[in-house]
């Protein structure tokens, strides 16, 4: 075996070898992406999902705190974290909290979050005392029982919980399906990336 054989085969397999692991790499790392949203997507929000950034705001009605007609577009102006839940649901009680603790921290002229129960319309009373227990009465009470749930199906919401953040024009940012802890590190840094 000549010399330069000898070297430039192994050379080449090396090479080889660390072309794939790179692609390989680069295909499946958050990393990778140009949406800086994305980027933000890991730990507790690895879920965080911006493939239907853009997405118009739904223009459905739901119940507000004080039972009167509303639509998203009635929080224009800020940028909004819109959390379907119910009772039933447990991971929905359990990431609630949590939603509580983010309002609390970076609920301001420039976000806030919105919890929906989905609950049934005979199920109001409890899912409002619910949500005060769970939250201690920092998130307010939004309802839109099933024969309401035009704004879950305009919303794109499939289970739940569902949260759907948008921007203050009313365009979605990003979605997440199933619970996550948004009293975290991840969470924050996500929220202070959208209202900069």
């Amino acid at each position: 075996m000549t010399r330069i054989a000898k070297y430039a085969i192994p050379a080449m397999i090396l090479g080889l070898v660390l072309a794939v692991s790179f692609a390989l790499l680069s295909a499946t790392s958050k990393g990778g992406s140009s949406d800086p949203v994305a980027k933000l997507a890991t730990g507790t929000l690895s879920k965080l999902d911006v493939s239907d950034r853009g997405r118009a705001i739904s223009g459905a009605t739901f119940e507000g705190p004080d039972g009167e007609s509303m639509t998203l577009a009635d929080f224009g102006g800020k940028v909004t974290l819109v959390n379907f839940w119910a009772t039933w649901c447990g991971p929905c009680e359990r990431e609630m909290p949590s939603l509580a603790a983010l309002e609390r921290e970076k609920g301001s002229e420039k976000f806030q979050v919105i919890a929906i129960s989905v609950d049934a319309a005979e199920d109001k009373d409890y899912a409002r005392e619910r949500l005060g227990e769970l939250t201690s009465g920092v998130l307010d009470f939004y309802f839109a029982p099933p024969e309401n749930w035009d704004i879950v199906y305009e919303s794109g919401a499939k289970g739940f919980p569902t949260t759907v953040i948008y921007d203050a024009n009313g365009k979605e940012i990003a979605r997440l399906a199933g619970e996550a802890n948004w009293n975290s590190y991840e969470a924050a840094a996500l929220i202070d990336a959208i209202t900069d």
